[in-house]
């Protein structure tokens, strides 16, 4: 069965036995009736996805694939901060007139930084370093700029990824520093998971262990009962991720480049609040 299905029923069992409830406290989120959106959650979760041993997508819950590509594309290969270049609109509640985010994601791996081998921007730096200078424990990004937070429309959750070469193998970190569990814990987890096939195919490397490091795990109050029936459902075994062999460079990836095998899943359409 599903290796993540088991980490992400832990965690939700987890947060909802011992988690704690801000119920008490004044919230920013709300719900779009304007009622305050409390949510109870766990500290410092950590979970560790071996990508060797299998693809981690849920199967007690449907994630939707070919969506999360799409939105990790948009982010790490266009670099755009606009939903025009998006093509789901999972986004559209914080983008203004224009279209635009602000300041964010993908804008701000975009942004060149002078270094002594030249002018890179993040995702760059990272593809050099992997090639050129595999041994270095400073591979890495980080998108939590305070600089620029008054002009981002949603600060960054899942802000920053350190690559790490041991052998012929890449692992990777991803941090972050909010998760609302039910809505994106596995969108977050597969998007990334990828990304890290994606760095390696391109650098000549295998892809290793993918470890999630969650600040703030938390449910809303209005997820409790659809979680409760969530970690219910029956477990699949993990699909196989299917990535284009040819594909030997990073911007050549397409949403088409990806596909799963054998993906057997819960069908059931959840009606999921999101607050903002």
């Amino acid at each position: 069965m599903s290796k993540a299905d088991d980490i992400f029923v832990a965690n939700m069992n987890d947060i909802m036995t011992n988690g704690v409830w801000d119920t008490d406290l004044p919230v920013r989120p709300r719900w779009s009736d304007g009622t305050p959106a409390h949510t109870v959650k766990k500290f410092g979760i950590v979970n560790r996805y071996d990508l060797r041993e299998e693809f981690p997508i849920l199967t007690i819950r449907r994630t939707a694939f070919k969506s999360c590509i799409d939105e990790l594309l948009w982010i790490w290969q266009k670099k755009s901060n606009n939903i025009r270049d998006l093509h789901s609109k999972i986004w559209d509640q914080w983008a203004d007139e224009n279209g635009s985010i602000g300041k964010a994601y993908g804008y701000q791996l975009g942004i060149k930084h002078h270094y002594r081998e030249g002018d890179f921007d993040q995702v760059d730096r990272v593809l050099y370093d992997l090639k050129n200078n595999p041994s270095s424990r400073r591979i890495m990004t980080n998108i939590y700029n305070f600089a620029d937070l008054h002009e981002m429309n949603l600060y960054p959750c899942a802000y920053s990824m350190t690559f790490n070469v041991s052998g012929d193998t890449l692992n990777a970190i991803l941090n972050q520093r909010s998760n609302d569990m039910l809505t994106a814990n596995n969108w977050n987890v597969v998007q990334y998971a990828v990304l890290l096939v994606m760095m390696a195919q391109v650098s000549g490397l295998k892809a290793g262990e993918l470890v999630h490091v969650i600040a703030d795990a938390h449910i809303y109050d209005r997820h409790i009962p659809i979680v409760k029936e969530i970690i219910t459902k029956p477990r699949c075994p993990a699909p196989r991720l299917i990535v284009d062999p040819e594909v030997k460079n990073f911007y050549d990836f397409t949403v088409d480049s990806f596909r799963l095998e054998g993906y057997e899943c819960n069908k059931t359409k959840y009606d999921i609040p999101v607050a903002e």
